[in-house]
């Protein structure tokens, strides 16, 4: 079998996927509530509406698997080959998709580290929990039952993380609101699902310390373990058998502990339990950890595959496996004789060259500073004893890391003039456990304190106490809050599932020249750390330069550094082939670590040109003063004593009309209708009552009876009313319902009494709505100076007279016009102050439209906002090709309503000027301002009035 064949059958698999999604058939063959999600998730309205949405890969991934499960229904691995490529058998090892393993549904999404694959494994439950649960007759196809796989503790941290929320402070107990579904609620479930899936995952989802097939669970499972659990007993030995007679024995350390007996006495039966579920799908996160290859072959599986082999029998298709790996291959061979054998079932290739090049990951640097040029000689291996005990750091590793020290100063020093907030690490990766102490030792030789370091490694928790690990734990996890610890220091243990955004250098002291291991290391510091929009045009010249032109970047905003080592030189030059990298080779301080970028404050004098943005809270209104209706100001029933209806009460009535009670605004009539008096309980015939006198109004007039709105009262206060009217007011006297058949005298069919209560009420709450109150308008003034300070360009900004800030920005590509407005409006006399808004950082400046492509809501933010004698001007600056849009129109629609809106507020709420909109197409304002027209000229030839704009509002 060819070594890669399987990413040759996802990217056929990603073209007809790609062709079923973009002619429609995919839609029209899937579930409804497939085609709910996918809409929600990958289509317009949507998606624009999002500030966070799926990219590129993650789509691809979940789109694929959904196609073959739904649309193809593949029951195997040899099946995807045979439905998608069907002539790459030719080269397929067809022996190897006949094992047991393949012979069910079962797909890999290789994605690149730090690019999102635990949002995939979230919308693919989603997606089968939601089918499975409108399902009439079980297909077999979907499934509540989910057991997800991590190969070790941080990982598997991640997903109690993910599915059971993260730790409160200082205790041991999870908020389940905080967990990846309710957080990311907007982006992973339509709202007619939210609540279903929330209530599901939290009644459902189960920890491996709980007891998976203990612990009782609502309609389904989530089951959390990670692959431990797949360890069988070991072959009976003398040890064994001693054990077996004496299960407790002094001098164990933690043999006799109640958990430890428990958990060996239930050994077996997790797997046991879900072998016996009728159906189920597993996620494996990081799933090349369940191959093992011997001399070129798969000759033994290991126990995690064997394990899931176990569960999967007897399942008769109702079982299916969805693996996720950056690095999906065995290697064969060693040095420059290795090869990578993929996992046959490759469904979705999302490579580290495309995440790169699109910038949802760092970019790669080789640091070869001038103090690492002269390598040869030099040991990068700990000195170790005749023993081969370790001793020492070598001379090598001494530079290295020093190296790794002078770039994180640099980073640190850099990073803290534009966002204090971020704080850079580095990341020493040891060959031996042993190694991290003398690395330690040396890190504190150099200056650094104590709890600037955290050591961490594959045998540190078994040194700790666990309250000792936990203390370490969360350090590690919230590594990118805070300014300590500066370097971490590691073996194997953070080599997966170590998700922090702030790795910027990366020491590789390990000499191992595994391919997957030198991946993976590079892998922990791939997470973006800028990921704010005001950051985005500085990172993406970057990546043009280092990618694209092979550059040295202007500033190290999300790259990763990685220290020369010379025994990954092979690695380094796949890297540089592939263009995934570019040396560092430039004298210290060459690159500036935050390039152009810069800080810019509030000028001294900035009141004088300070402006706010105008948010209508509350419209000026009338309403209703929430007065109280006292029960004495209502007039009892005298037309009956309480006796005389208790003795002749009769029921032969019918729905009867209430007499009209009429005021000079024509307040309208109330009927009573027959279903009032079918109520069965006291509480029914107060809601029935409450309903009557609120909600039951025709108004009378010429034209015929029209409904009107509900009468706007607290509804709690009038059942609590007509109560107390009843008991105490009613009959002149106490009156219980609940005494004898006393009842029967408010549900009598006549109405006699009900008639009265509604007449007498009716008159109440009618006389309450008299007591009107005039109300002005809540206006909310958010100042522009209340951002202190913007992120800017220093090569694409200017200092500038009439604003508030030190410097404002302008794009990098296409930005002439803005600069050249922004000077123009300084220059102009009539101009008194102005701002250039930041989309990223003035978010309080927007207006809302409808878009007249789909009739939703959206937003967006003007370009500038300009403040003269005796107006404001709202400006929007556009390329003359674009004033024809058709939702440029439409935002010319709201944003003239908008200042109209504002115009009718006190001066003091508007600056004491009429606003107003301008749209102002470039021909037109560089024609104009070369015949020495001023804004105020400007406005009067395009300014947006309601009149005249192109379409109605609605």
């Amino acid at each position: 079998m060819k070594p890669d064949i399987s990413l040759e059958l996802a990217r056929r698999l990603n073209e007809q996927v790609q062709m079923a999604w973009a002619d429609g058939t995919m839609l029209e063959t899937v579930t409804p509530v497939t085609a709910d999600l996918l809409r929600y998730w990958f289509t317009e309205p949507y998606v624009d509406e999002r500030s966070c949405n799926f990219h590129e890969g993650q789509r691809q991934a979940i789109l694929n698997i959904v196609y073959l499960h739904e649309v193809l229904r593949v029951q195997t691995v040899l099946d995807i080959y045979e439905r998608v490529a069907p002539d790459l058998l030719a080269e397929a090892d067809l022996a190897q998709l006949a094992q047991e393993k393949y012979n069910f549904p079962k797909y890999v999404v290789k994605m690149a580290t730090g690019t999102g694959k635990t949002w995939v494994m979230h919308a693919l439950l989603l997606w089968q929990l939601l089918n499975a649960r409108r399902e009439e007759t079980p297909s077999g196809r979907y499934t509540r039952h989910f057991l997800v796989v991590a190969p070790g503790l941080i990982v598997y941290d991640r997903l109690l993380d993910a599915y059971k929320g993260r730790l409160c402070p200082g205790t041991a107990e999870r908020d389940v609101r905080t967990n990846d579904f309710h957080r990311s609620a907007e982006l992973f479930l339509p709202p007619a699902y939210r609540e279903e899936a929330f209530a599901f995952i939290e009644a459902n989802t189960v920890s491996k310390e709980e007891g998976i097939g203990r612990k009782v669970t609502g309609d389904g499972l989530i089951a959390l373990t990670n692959w431990h659990l797949f360890l069988p007993d070991k072959d009976e030995d003398t040890e064994d058998v001693v054990t077996g007679i004496f299960p407790v024995r002094p001098g164990t350390s933690a043999g006799n502990a109640l958990d430890t007996l428990d958990r060996r006495y239930l050994r077996g039966s997790e797997t046991d339990y879900l072998s016996s579920l009728p159906e189920l799908m597993v996620i494996n996160d990081e799933a090349h950890h369940i191959h093992e290859l011997k001399r070129g072959g798969e000759v033994e599986e290991v126990e995690w595959q064997k394990g899931l082999n176990h569960i999967a029998r007897g399942k008769a298709g109702r079982f299916c496996q969805v693996d996720f790996s950056a690095t999906p291959y065995d290697t064969l061979g060693t040095g420059s004789k290795t090869v990578k054998l993929y996992f046959p079932h490759i469904v979705a290739d999302f490579d580290l060259s495309t995440a790169m090049r699109q910038g949802l990951v760092k970019t790669l640097l080789l640091d070869k500073r001038q103090e690492l040029t002269e390598l040869e000689g030099l040991d990068f291996r700990a000195v170790r004893d005749d023993r081969g005990k370790v001793i020492d750091l070598s001379d090598g590793q001494r530079l290295m890391l020093r190296a790794g020290l002078e770039k994180l100063r640099l980073l640190e020093e850099g990073f803290l003039k534009i966002d204090a907030s971020k704080h850079p690490k580095m990341l020493v990766m040891c060959e031996d456990t042993v190694v991290t102490t003398y690395v330690e030792q040396f890190l504190r030789g150099e200056g650094l304190a104590e709890e600037e370091i955290l050591r961490i490694d594959s045998n540190r928790k078994g040194e700790l106490g666990e309250a000792e690990w936990q203390r370490v734990r969360e350090r590690l996890f919230n590594v990118d809050r805070y300014a300590t610890p500066r370097v971490i220091v590691s073996v194997l243990m953070l080599r997966e599932g170590f998700d922090v955004n702030n790795i910027c250098v990366i020491v590789p002291l390990r000499s191992s020249e595994a391919s997957i291991l030198l991946e993976q290391t590079v892998g922990r510091g791939l997470r973006l750390m800028w990921r704010e929009p005001q950051y985005r045009e500085e990172k993406e010249e970057n990546r043009r330069l280092v990618l694209v032109k092979r550059q040295q970047p202007k500033s190290y905003l999300d790259m990763l550094s990685i220290i020369e080592h010379p025994a990954f030189e092979r690695f380094y030059k796949e890297l540089m082939a592939e263009g995934l990298a570019a040396e560092d080779t430039g004298e210290p301080g060459s690159t500036n670590a935050t390039g152009d970028l810069m800080r810019v404050g509030l000028k001294p004098d900035y009141k004088e040109y300070d402006l706010f943005w105008p948010t209508v809270i509350r419209d000026a209104e009338e309403e209703i003063t929430p007065a109280q209706i006292d029960v004495h100001t209502l007039a009892p029933f005298t037309a009956f004593t309480l006796d005389y209806l208790r003795e002749h009460l009769a029921t032969k009535g019918e729905t009867f009309l209430s007499e009209a009670v009429m005021t000079e605004t024509r307040f309208g009539r109330y009927e009573v209708k027959a279903d009032l008096f079918n109520a069965r309980s006291y509480n029914d015939y107060l809601q029935k009552l409450l309903r009557t006198v609120t909600t039951r109004m025709d108004r009378v007039g010429k034209r015929g009876r029209q409904p009107m709105p509900a009468i706007q009262v607290n509804q709690a206060d009038i059942v609590r009313l007509l109560d107390l009217y009843i008991r105490t007011r009613l009959f002149g006297q106490v009156f219980d319902p609940f005494h004898d058949s006393d009842w029967k005298i408010l549900l009598s069919k006549n109405g006699l009494v009900t008639q009265h209560m509604v007449k007498e009420m009716s008159v109440a709450i009618h006389r309450m709505q008299e007591n009107v109150e005039s109300n002005e308008a809540v206006v909310e003034k958010t100042w522009f100076s209340s951002v202190p300070t913007l992120c800017v360009r220093e090569n694409y900004s200017m200092e500038l007279q009439k604003v508030i800030y030190e410097r404002l920005g302008y794009p990098s590509h296409g930005g002439g016009l803005e600069k050249a407005f922004m000077e123009f409006l300084d220059r102009d006399a009539c101009v008194e102050r102005f701002l250039k808004i930041s989309e990223s950082q003035h978010v309080f400046a927007s207006l809302y439209y409808v878009r007249q492509t789909d009739g939703l809501l959206a937003s967006y933010h003007p370009d500038f906002l300009v403040c003269t004698a005796t107006h404001v001007y709202v400006v929007e600056t556009k390329a003359d090709g674009r004033v024809g849009d058709v939702n440029v129109r439409c935002k010319q629609q709201a944003a003239a309503a908008w200042c109209a809106k504002i115009n009718t507020l006190p001066p003091a709420d508007r600056l004491g000027r009429e606003w107003a909109y301008i749209l102002l197409p470039e021909s037109d304002f560089y024609l104009q301002s070369a015949n020495g027209a001023t804004l105020e000229d400007m406005a009067r030839l395009n300014r947006v009035t309601l009149a005249a704009a192109p379409d109605r509002l609605l």
